[in-house]
């Protein structure tokens, strides 16, 4: 278990090497996120930390939210999320502690990358679960693009569920394992990672420390 951080993703790009070769990135904003709770073993059954990212005006918080920060004397915060940590990392951070990504991911050379792809609304099997069109000839009319027969005649005469159907497609939570770390600007906050990451441009992304070498 390690520290996560919230962030949005910028969008994509490439940068050089020195060799000459070029490496497509996708640029993460991680600003610094600040500690509102702890969770203890003693007190909650399991070591965490409560972090909140993004500043917020009073106006746009709840009344029992602003309760929860004003005891915490930390300004409203935008998005709350929850890590499991050690109980080591636990003790090293207090609450109104800010965390920011230079001082975690210094030297770290792959992280993952969670958050929600792209919603793609009411689709159907050809796009969604990349079905096969039939033949558009030889009597073929007006069903292109169907799934065809769903179920048996007779027995067990019902559809199973988890059937390959028309549906919503895509806003589903990803997350990308071992991307490699290309680049790590300290002073902006930002960080380069080899390859593409689920979500839309400015899009929220949960990255943490990867154990894959």
């Amino acid at each position: 278990m390690s520290l996560e951080f919230l962030g949005r993703k910028l969008g994509m790009t490439q940068i050089f090497k020195e060799s000459g070769e070029r490496i497509p990135v996708t640029v993460l904003a991680l600003d610094p996120c600040v500690v509102v709770q702890k969770k203890t073993a003693e007190t909650d059954g399991y070591s965490a930390v409560q972090l909140g990212f993004e500043a917020a005006k009073e106006k746009h918080i709840s009344k029992a939210l602003q309760g929860h920060f004003a005891k915490a004397s930390v300004a409203p915060q935008r998005f709350l999320f929850e890590c499991r940590v050690g109980a080591d990392e636990a003790e090293a951070l207090n609450v109104g502690d800010t965390v920011a990504c230079a001082s975690k991911f210094e030297g770290v050379d792959r992280v993952d990358v969670a958050g929600l792809t792209k919603g793609r609304g009411f689709s159907g099997v050809v796009k969604r679960w990349n079905f096969v069109t039939p033949k558009q000839t030889h009597g073929t009319h007006e069903f292109f693009r169907h799934g065809g027969s769903v179920a048996a005649g007779s027995y067990p005469g019902k559809i199973f569920k988890g059937k390959k159907m028309a549906g919503r497609y895509g806003h589903e939570r990803v997350t990308q394992l071992g991307l490699r770390v290309e680049k790590l600007d300290a002073e902006e906050n930002l960080l380069y990672v080899r390859g593409s990451v689920p979500g839309h441009t400015n899009a929220l992304v949960r990255v943490r420390s990867s154990n894959r070498g």
